[in-house]
């Protein structure tokens, strides 16, 4: 699909170009959710457990995810553009606050393998290990590898392909300690489990959570990339039109149903998903799929390491 890109750029459609460019909407939609949370730390520091992790689940964690995907977003530059990439990188760090644990800074050091060298082995730490492929693949163990799957993403890339900590990361985590010390001197441990909770929840078994399967898992021989076009984009910024992100990488999510509108001859065509739920039941229960179904390349720069 890459070759798309530069085909419709050049000279089929031109006018995709005018999408590409920051959002100025974004940061004040981050902002309002950064908010909402430290909001909800203060209305559930005295529920009791059940409540705290029901709400987690139900509420806090949607957003956490959310924000998840808006720092994926943020990575490409799409909040103040890229001449502004520092601004971009700490605003990231604002939009992890209520995440509960650093994140941002690691995020956007891998993800630039992922679009660079996609599907590449030990480059692209999105790809699930030898060892996953292999135990996690029967339907309890696919769905203890779902509720596993925060897990994974935070230590796979330490052992596929470690890097050194950079100084983003270190500055990262000390103003995300910081603010988690504030908000348990303030309100106590409940909040910090409500936040954390729900970040680990909400990436786990949770409808939100079937975009990780369904972006590159694949679902039909010899496609690797799937959209989604159904309603829980409006809840993670657009992340299910996959396909035309990667095509696109540097057009913010708000702006991609306009590139599949313009090149709807390239896009509609396309196997794509209906549901993420019916992803997530797929992945448990179709003995043809698991975490095995990924293209796996290998790249000049993965044999030279």
């Amino acid at each position: 699909m890459r070759f798309f890109s530069t085909f419709f750029t050049s000279a089929k459609y031109p006018e995709i170009k005018t999408l590409m460019g920051p959002d100025p909407h974004l940061k004040w939609i981050v902002s309002g959710m950064v908010f909402i949370q430290f909001l909800a730390c203060y209305l559930v520091k005295d529920l009791s457990w059940k409540w705290i992790f029901f709400w987690a689940y139900a509420f806090g964690g949607c957003i956490n995810h959310s924000l998840t995907l808006a720092i994926h977003d943020i990575s490409h530059n799409v909040a103040f553009g890229n001449k502004q990439a520092k601004w971009n990188r700490w605003f990231a760090v604002f939009a992890n606050l209520p995440v509960g644990i650093p994140y941002s800074a690691s995020f956007k050091k891998y993800h630039i393998d992922h679009h660079r060298y996609l599907g590449g082995d030990n480059l692209d730490v999105d790809i699930p290990t030898d060892f996953e492929g292999w135990f996690f693949c029967t339907p309890f163990r696919k769905l203890l590898w779902l509720f596993l799957q925060p897990l994974f993403y935070s230590l796979r890339p330490l052992y596929v392909n470690p890097k050194a900590i950079t100084r983003m990361e270190i500055l990262n985590a000390l103003v995300q300690f910081s603010i988690d010390l504030i908000i348990y001197y303030l309100w106590g441990l409940k909040p910090i489990i409500y936040l954390i909770a729900g970040t680990i929840l909400c990436m786990g078994v949770h409808p939100i959570s079937g975009h990780f399967i369904a972006e590159h898992y694949m679902f039909l021989k010899g496609y690797e990339t799937y959209s989604y076009y159904g309603p829980l984009n409006w809840l993670t910024f657009n992340v299910g039109y996959h396909m035309e992100h990667h095509d696109f990488p540097s057009i913010p999510g708000c702006r991609l149903p306009m590139v599949k509108k313009i090149a709807a001859e390239y896009y509609d065509n396309l196997p794509h998903h209906q549901s993420w739920i019916r992803v997530l039941w797929d992945f448990v229960f179709d003995d043809t799929i698991g975490p095995y179904s990924r293209v796996k390349r290998l790249y000049e720069l993965a044999k030279e390491s």
